[in-house]
């Protein structure tokens, strides 16, 4: 049985108020978890008065101090840890809006791992590509890759002759597919 009013009244009134006014309900669940056991009701009780485990209850009737409610956090209250800082975002932003060739890159066009190598020379903040596009995406950017034809890049009358060719071999396919179909006869070559 645990021993009742085992806390000071200064501590006992700091429980009572991190209780009301903290921002954090596990901090205040915490509270009242020693507030129950001052009252003398034991691990059991406490946690069945409160909804929660018991195995939750005895953990941090041990690890918790009552006397210093910075014992009563965890490492999940203290959030993730981001390396991305405004500044190296808003370079992001900036970074994205300006073609790849005006830094002197070869390519034409950004992907999100070339933004953090690029950005990671920059700042010295090594983000991965998925990290990046997380960062676009909550600030509503939207990558779309474009779809370019290379018919300027190749010869003219090699690419016609190539398409007249094709569609030659596309009425013959035809044509047989009409023959084999409707039955006249047996298979010839139509050239």
């Amino acid at each position: 049985m645990p021993t009742k009013n085992f806390l000071s009244s200064e501590t006992k009134e700091t429980l009572q108020q991190a209780l009301k006014d903290h921002e954090h309900p596990d901090i205040r669940q915490r509270a009242l978890i020693f507030l129950l056991l001052n009252n003398g009701n034991t691990q059991a009780q406490t946690a069945e008065l409160i909804g929660c485990s018991l195995r939750k209850v005895a953990y941090w009737s041990v690890h918790g101090d009552p006397e210093n409610l910075d014992s009563f956090k965890d490492n999940r209250m203290k959030g993730n840890y981001r390396k991305a800082t405004e500044k190296y975002i808003n370079l992001l932003l900036e970074t994205i809006e300006i073609e790849p060739e005006q830094y002197g890159y070869e390519f034409g066009r950004w992907t999100t791992a070339r933004l953090a190598i690029h950005l990671g020379e920059k700042t010295g903040i090594e983000l991965s590509s998925t990290q990046v596009r997380r960062i676009l995406k909550s600030k509503k950017y939207v990558y779309l890759w474009a779809k370019y034809s290379l018919e300027d890049k190749q010869d003219a009358v090699e690419r016609g002759l190539f398409k007249d060719k094709l569609a030659e071999y596309l009425r013959i396919e035809k044509n047989l597919q009409t023959f084999c179909k409707y039955g006249f006869g047996t298979r010839v070559d139509l050239v």
